[in-house]
């Protein structure tokens, strides 16, 4: 697997390319705006799109998904079906950030606990991990010791759940109790900001690491 992240937005939204060295098939993960940057690096690597995946709903992770869909006819996958009302509130979230015009969208296949998808031969393991939004969802490569976070958790915070709908017991038992489990090797790419790995997170962010919870 290959992995190119384009930062998109005001937000410095991690959207990433990932593709497949043996097929040379492509996936565009959260692709929330600035698609004709982020289509310029899947033509100069000369990939051919097979779909969308989206870990939540946020205007700055799924802003251009119905765009993109639609001028490439790609399937989308994700979130899980818990986000439909942020979906359906793309519209508002566009015009009350000032962001261009944004698009609801259907997907394609909404994810679940368990579920897998694939990107030409790699596949990923779905984990929902629900609390910045309840329908987020996070890809994780378990050969690669490998996860796309989404805005579940970032290196030295986690996600905001002050937001409609969020819930902060739930984000730490998404962290705690499924991502964390995966091993301290784990690296991460969150939805903003630097990688790290859960080992790192667990032992240091002030958030969710283990002086946090010793401290409690």
């Amino acid at each position: 697997m290959k992995l190119q992240v384009v930062p998109v937005t005001a937000f410095q939204q991690n959207c990433s390319i990932v593709w497949c060295e043996q097929t040379r098939h492509a996936a565009i993960i959260d692709p929330g705006g600035d698609l004709e940057r982020v289509l310029a690096v899947v033509a100069q690597q000369g990939l051919t799109l097979e779909k969308i995946l989206i870990t939540h709903a946020h205007l700055d992770h799924a802003g251009a998904t119905a765009e993109l869909a639609r001028r490439h006819t790609l399937p989308i996958e994700g979130p899980h079906q818990g986000d439909l009302f942020w979906i359906e509130q793309m519209p508002a979230q566009a015009k009350m950030f000032g962001f261009p015009p944004a698009e609801r969208f259907t997907p394609d296949r909404w994810l679940v606990q368990g579920d897998r998808v694939t990107v030409g031969q790699v596949e990923f393991e779905v984990l929902h991990c629900p609390g910045h939004t309840p329908g987020h969802v996070v890809f994780f490569k378990r050969d690669s010791r490998f996860a796309i976070v989404g805005d579940v958790i970032f290196a030295g915070s986690i996600g905001r759940t002050d937001f409609p709908r969020g819930n902060h017991a739930e984000l730490l038992q998404s962290i705690r109790g499924k991502l964390f489990p995966l091993g301290d090797d784990v690296t991460f790419l969150p939805g903003h900001g630097p990688t790290s790995t859960f080992g790192e997170e667990r032992r240091s962010n002030p958030f969710v690491g283990d002086r946090f919870f010793a401290a409690g």
